[in-house]
This record gives C-alpha cells, structure tokens and sequence, in this order.
C-alpha cells in the first residue's frame, strides 16, 4: 500500500474512532436525564412489545387519569397523593408542591418521578393536559374505552 494511502487510512480511522467515543461519552454523560414514558398498566405489566419493567428507584414519566375521589392532601402541608389508571391497574403518586390550575380527577396528567416499591411514584413534577382534546398518542392508544370528563361536566 502507498505510504499517503496509508496516512489517509489512518486518518479517517483515527477520526471515526474518536466520533463513536464522543457520542459514547455523551450518551452515557445523559443516561440519568432520560425518562421513559409509561402507563401505569406498563409499570406493573411492563411494556406491551418487549416487557420491560422499571426498577424501583428508575426515573420515569408516567402518564394517565387521575381517579375520582381518589385525591387526598395534607391539610398542613402542599404534599397530595392521588392515584393514576389507565384501562387497568391502578398506581399512586405522591406530589409536594402546587399542582397546575387544570389538575382535578377524571383529568389527564403527565408525571415525572421516581418508582418506589408497591407501585408508588414520587413525582417531582406534574403537568396537566393542556387542551381537553389533545393527548400523546402512546396515552390515546392505552386509554381506549375510557371516558375523559371534561371541565364543564366535572362541575368546576
């Protein structure tokens, strides 16, 4: 082989190299700020297609309907427990902080926390649907069959 062709090869290997490890750097550097997305069907039967359960202590996010009367807060504190259904096992979140003005039961919400043992999520933020006619596709799919109560029928 050529003496140039031969600095060229080792060139363009030296270069993809040090690519592949920078993106490998950089995945791993983002490994704790990724948060799956789940059902509380997936966290206790895990995912539909490839039945992967979360650990207790991952971070995730989890999306459902609040279940009416299920609400409860500590009359001293900002701390509210509620649990969270989709079309079948229940999971409870456990929230210290204002929840948002569009937050009530029989709503969609959106938490992000972290798994603790006997399907406990304690979430550190949680968001509202903001329109009463949207919703991420993945939460559509699993809530088939349910109604959604919108405001004006909720009472508020």
């Amino acid at each position: 082989m050529n003496p140039r062709r031969k600095q060229r090869l080792v060139a363009v290997t030296s270069v993809g190299v040090l690519l592949v490890a920078a993106i490998g750097f950089m995945l791993y550097a983002l490994q704790d700020s990724i948060d799956v997305f789940y059902t509380p069907t997936e966290v206790i039967e895990g995912k539909t297609k490839t039945g992967i359960k979360p650990i207790v202590g991952q971070r995730l996010r989890i999306g459902g309907l609040v279940v009416p009367g299920s609400v409860s807060r500590d009359e001293e504190t900002l701390a509210v427990s509620f649990d969270l259904m989709d079309t079948g096992p229940i999971v409870t979140v456990q929230f210290n902080g204002s929840l948002p003005d569009l937050f009530r039961e029989g709503q969609g919400i959106v938490a992000t926390g972290i798994l603790k043992p006997n399907n406990l999520i304690v979430a550190h933020e949680v968001l509202a649907k903001h329109d009463e006619e949207y919703m991420p596709p993945e939460l559509a799919e699993q809530l088939k069959g349910i109604k959604h109560v919108k405001p004006e029928q909720a009472g508020y």
